[in-house]
């Protein structure tokens, strides 16, 4: 097989602000994965909160390519063997090693001429709806937003500033009644202020709260798990499925992304160590394309929870693929991912 990439950059349709930055645009890698004529295409979505950039993407694959560019792709289920000689090679680097995982599974599926829900044994039908993230941001603005995702049942909102009161109570005016609230805010609480938040929450028929704490205040987390009123998520606190039983008894859930974890077949070992310890299963994203979307779609029938609104956040998508349609998840019969150039 060959390995080869190319930065590419995406705006965001709204500066995308939570409590401790905000995005306007962002550097994403397009990998690929060639053999035979025949391509796998996988995204990179680096977060310079995990340490990565476009450029240790770049690095990472470097160290990626001698592995892959060694063997012959797999048959599908041979990339269990294959992805174990990636993590030996890279460990760390969870969004180069995504978007290889990505690619090598396009590739398969290409290959075997099926979707990879099908190779995978799902039901797409079965996918939650996804929710939309609201930002942070001024009310009128925050006003503007909400009404641009009419068509959305569930809002994800962005919190952890002194004005969180104000943002909720503007949302919760502008959405359209019957609308489901949920909570992230991004590590910014103490436990003794979360506790006195999620009472607010409360108030606004909020369904959960996301990461209210620093991912490393897991005794803050043993606190609040028994004196909160709503279900808590963890998601920076949660990176791959060896974090999973740590969480039990301090949060009710975990939220999954791909470009943490290292790509699709880790996420469903995440799926299985979650229902194992009875937490529930969300699935979350970076801004990212259709293409860094793609995978997670695939997998949104194991989920109870979807945030899968990466490439609905964008002015503009390079790709088109599976993703959302509104709401609702959708994916199709196109071999591999089933993603294409815009």
């Amino acid at each position: 097989m060959n390995l080869a990439w190319e930065t590419f950059t995406i705006q965001a349709k709204h500066p995308f602000k939570i409590s401790r930055s905000v995005q306007e645009s962002v550097e994403r890698v397009w990998v690929r994965v060639t053999e035979d004529g025949q391509e796998g295409w996988g995204e990179a979505d680096p977060s310079p909160y995990y340490g990565e950039t476009a450029a240790t993407v770049g690095y990472a694959l470097e160290r990626l390519r001698p592995v892959i560019e060694s063997t012959s792709v797999p048959d599908f289920d041979g990339l269990e063997t294959l992805e174990r000689e990636l993590r030996a090679a890279l460990d760390q680097d969870g969004s180069a090693r995504a978007a290889v995982s990505a690619a090598l599974h396009d590739l398969a599926g290409k290959r075997e001429g099926q979707p990879l829900w099908k190779l995978w044994g799902l039901d797409p039908a079965g996918a939650p709806p996804s929710s939309f993230t609201i930002g942070l941001d001024e009310p009128a603005v925050v006003r503007k937003k909400v009404e641009e995702a009419a068509e959305y049942p569930i809002l994800k909102v962005k919190l952890g500033t002194d004005r969180d009161e104000e943002l909720l109570s503007t949302i919760a005016d502008a959405a359209t009644p019957g609308t489901v609230l949920r909570v992230d805010a991004n590590g910014a609480w103490t436990a003794s202020e979360a506790i006195e938040r999620i009472a607010m929450l409360v108030d606004f028929g909020v369904e959960f709260v996301e990461q209210p704490l620093h991912k490393a205040d897991l005794d803050g987390y043993r606190f609040l798990h028994g004196r909160s009123a709503l279900p808590i998520i963890a998601d920076e606190s949660c990176v791959d499925s060896p974090d999973v039983p740590g969480l039990v008894g301090l949060v009710d859930g975990i939220n999954i992304k791909l470009a943490k974890c290292g790509g699709p077949r880790e996420a469903l070992r995440m799926i299985d160590a979650a229902r194992s310890c009875g937490l529930s299963v969300m699935m979350g994203c970076m801004l990212e394309s259709s293409l860094g979307i793609a995978p997670a779609a695939h997998l949104a029938s194991l989920l109870d929870y979807a945030d899968l609104d990466g490439a609905a956040l964008l002015a503009s998508d390079p790709f088109v693929g599976p993703g959302l349609d509104g709401p609702t998840i959708r994916v199709g019969e196109a071999p591999g991912l089933g993603v294409e150039r815009a």
